[in-house]
């Protein structure tokens, strides 16, 4: 390629996934940046195996760890690779002759999604858009403490060929991060002084979710992990609600 390419990477104890999505992009990307916020695991092992650059961090968030992974990367062009995603052949050719012949300066990616070791196509899995390839100079920064979002320069281009994200890889991961997730976003509600949690409001958010999960989005066209995964969404939104119930009423001390 004519223009080089920097890949950052967001890990931490991810030593299962890690290696296989280095595989993916090894002899392509220019650079590798890895951006480690506590691994206790072999992930850096690994990482200095595919001669990454290593930067560990203490502050907390997607928002921060990307945009420290933009500042350490060389290139005009950066790409942003979850542990858990795998890029394909086609997918490379097609970013290496965009960013050769760039007519926007921001693009999304489809993923082809994983749950449970299937893959899923309805239920909102594809083509799950993300924001992922930016001039670097364009990017100005990652906002957003759960669902970081990137403010760039310029209008917004679309990829064809799909990643693999291999997500929910079985039911104790999906709940401990469940568990995790829930907290930061049911302070987030409370912060913005959401309205009182009470029964009937918990109710409609959940038929509210599995209405749009399997109907709406037709997630039941994907058998049984279809409805895994929907009924799975609407208990993620009663943890938050129950959580942010948990908060509007604790009595303090």
């Amino acid at each position: 390629m004519k223009n080089k390419i920097s890949v950052i990477i967001i890990a931490k104890n991810e030593e299962k996934m890690i290696e296989d999505c280095l595989k993916s992009i090894n002899n392509w990307a220019n650079e590798i940046v890895v951006i480690d916020s506590g691994s206790t695991d072999k992930t850096l092992d690994i990482c200095r195996r595919y001669n990454c650059e290593i930067f560990k961090t203490s502050e907390a968030g997607f928002s921060s760890w990307r945009n420290l992974g933009k500042e350490k990367s060389s290139f005009d062009w950066i790409f942003y690779l979850d542990a858990d995603e795998r890029m394909t052949n086609a997918l490379k050719k097609e970013i290496t002759d965009t960013i050769d012949n760039a007519k926007f300066l921001a693009y999304v990616i489809p993923r082809r999604n994983f749950y449970l070791g299937k893959e899923v196509r309805f239920g909102g899995s594809y083509p799950d858009y993300v924001k992922r390839l930016f001039k670097k100079d364009k990017l100005k920064e990652w906002v957003g403490k759960l669902h970081e979002e990137p403010l760039f320069e310029g209008e917004l281009g679309y990829l064809k060929e799909p990643m693999i994200h291999i997500t929910h890889r079985d039911l104790s991961s999906m709940v401990d991060k469940t568990s995790n997730w829930s907290k930061i976003e049911a302070d987030l509600l409370y912060k913005a002084n959401h309205p009182p949690v009470v029964g009937w409001r918990i109710l409609r958010i959940m038929f509210a979710e599995f209405w749009y999960r399997i109907v709406k989005l037709k997630g039941w066209r994907d058998g049984t992990v279809g409805w895994i995964e929907a009924i799975f969404q609407v208990f993620s939104r009663f943890i938050t609600y129950a959580r942010l119930w948990e908060m509007q009423n604790k009595k303090t001390k």
